[in-house]
């Protein structure tokens, strides 16, 4: 026990050196809930071997106090997590990114919260130190998941109520919520949070629709049945299964080639801000890199159009091909140049607003 709450001392004090954790209620959760008792019996973070905990205690506790995710299914569940390959689809989150979200949601003793994505639960534990287990309600729409996290938490000592439901439906039984906190990635805010949600009342989530950077949002619910706020940070997390971005494929369609004079990489490597105004200037496509040595191919994709531009070095102008009803590369340099002309803005100076017919971008004050 020693070694653990040496451990856990050193993992608060570098997440309050870092600034990450600030808030003494947070800090005392944290303190609360031993992460280790989450981890499961072989950790893995995605990268290196599998530590397991029978063969390597000391190894297996350095990874449940350290400060990354901690990967607990593969396919969702398909796949044996022990290969090491596949698509991750659950994890226990890292404790920066947990933490970070958990200030932002500012949850008060009695607050009624809706954790979305149990996971191993130790969100949800964290939230049951923070509003009370009593007022807390998670969802996780994978029964096998749900059932690891119930045992875990039995463990800890938390009761918060859990269900397997779809996250993206919310759980109207136990509404009006005053927070509702996210443990997965929404390229859309369900508009069921929304209506969840008391006026007054704060939904945050890591929010990534597909164009490059994802974010940390923080919403207030207004009493009109809309939502409003802005991106605070950046945030990495797994997607919600029911928006899920769709994956590259060989696209068979003929492609219109084309040079251009702009570099690809100067679209890929623009930072969050310009990532949020071409989001918004092409809703519903996704922008990945892809590097080959040094060469560099930017990939736009959506459901009826595609692109790429290539960079290779010692060239004056890259190829480019686009197919589908839309141009998405010229869009997307227009939208790139039209967020250099407003100063090209920070993420920090971009918000959402969010109403029954959907997400609305906007920067520095909301578009009525």
């Amino acid at each position: 026990m020693e070694d653990v709450t040496q451990r856990l001392d050193a993992l608060v004090a570098r997440l309050a050196a870092a600034g990450w954790l600030t808030q003494e209620p947070v800090r005392a959760a944290l303190r609360g809930v031993p992460r280790h008792l989450f981890v499961p019996p072989v950790a893995w973070t995605g990268d290196g071997g599998r530590v397991h905990r029978r063969t390597d205690p000391e190894r297996w506790l350095d990874l449940a106090y350290g400060d990354d995710a901690i990967i607990t299914q593969l396919d969702d569940g398909a796949t044996d997590l022990d290969t090491g390959q596949g698509r991750f689809t659950s994890s226990l989150s890292a404790p920066s990114t947990v933490v970070s979200l958990l200030e932002l949601l500012d949850v008060e003793p009695g607050h009624r919260v809706l954790d979305v994505g149990t996971g191993t639960g130790w969100t949800a534990a964290l939230l049951s130190r923070l509003a009370g287990a009593e007022n807390v309600t998670s969802v996780e729409i994978d029964p096998q998941v749900s059932e690891r996290a119930a045992a875990n938490l039995k463990a800890a000592g938390c009761s918060p109520r859990l269900l397997v439901e779809d996250g993206a439906q919310g759980w109207a039984p136990g509404a009006p919520y005053d927070r509702v906190h996210a443990t997965c990635a929404v390229a859309r805010v369900p508009y069921a949070w929304v209506e969840q949600t008391r006026p007054g009342g704060v939904i945050v989530a890591p929010y990534d629709p597909g164009f490059g950077s994802s974010h940390e949002v923080r919403l207030v619910v207004l009493p009109d049945g809309t939502a409003i706020g802005r991106f605070t940070g950046y945030a990495s997390y797994m997607m919600m299964r029911s928006q899920r971005h769709p994956e590259w494929d060989d696209f068979l369609s003929e492609a219109t080639r084309s040079t251009t004079f702009v570099d690809p990489r100067t679209l890929g490597y623009a930072p969050a801000g310009a990532d949020l105004a071409m989001g918004a200037a092409l809703p519903g496509v996704r922008a990945r890199g892809i590097h080959d040595g040094d060469r560099y191919t930017l990939r736009l994709w959506g459901p009826d159009s595609w692109a790429t531009a290539r960079y290779e070095p010692g060239r004056e102008v890259y190829e480019v091909e686009q197919a589908g009803s839309r141009a998405l590369w010229d869009l997307a340099v227009s939208a790139y140049f039209a967020w250099v002309v407003q100063r090209s803005p920070g993420r920090d100076r971009f918000g959402v607003t969010v109403t029954p017919d959907g997400d609305h971008i906007w920067l520095d004050q909301p578009v009525n």
